[in-house]
């Protein structure tokens, strides 16, 4: 499993709207994409300006293929990355 989590913020806080709308439509087609265990978009209640991403993926396969499909190629990466600071954290599950 590949666990990975993304912590982005806001450049400018008048994209705070534009970003939470883009973020849940990406999050609806990542989770209907094969290998996803897990896809859920956090906004902070402290800080406006910030989202967290927790995703699960089932191989690195999966991850990779998610990275071709739609919601990284037509939604994160165009319209989201731009308007944040984005902080990447893959990480292993402990048991």
């Amino acid at each position: 499993m590949i666990c990975l989590t993304v912590l982005l913020t806001a450049k400018d806080a008048a994209d705070v709207s534009k970003i939470r709308d883009l973020l849940v439509s990406a999050m609806r087609k990542s989770r209907a994409e094969p290998g996803c265990q897990r896809f859920d978009v956090y906004h902070s209640t402290a800080e406006p300006r910030r989202f967290t991403l927790v995703e699960q993926w089932a191989s690195q396969e999966a991850l990779d293929a998610h990275r071709l499909a739609e919601a990284y190629t037509q939604i994160y990466k165009p319209h989201v990355m731009p308007l944040v600071d984005r902080e990447g954290h893959p990480s292993t599950l402990l048991e």
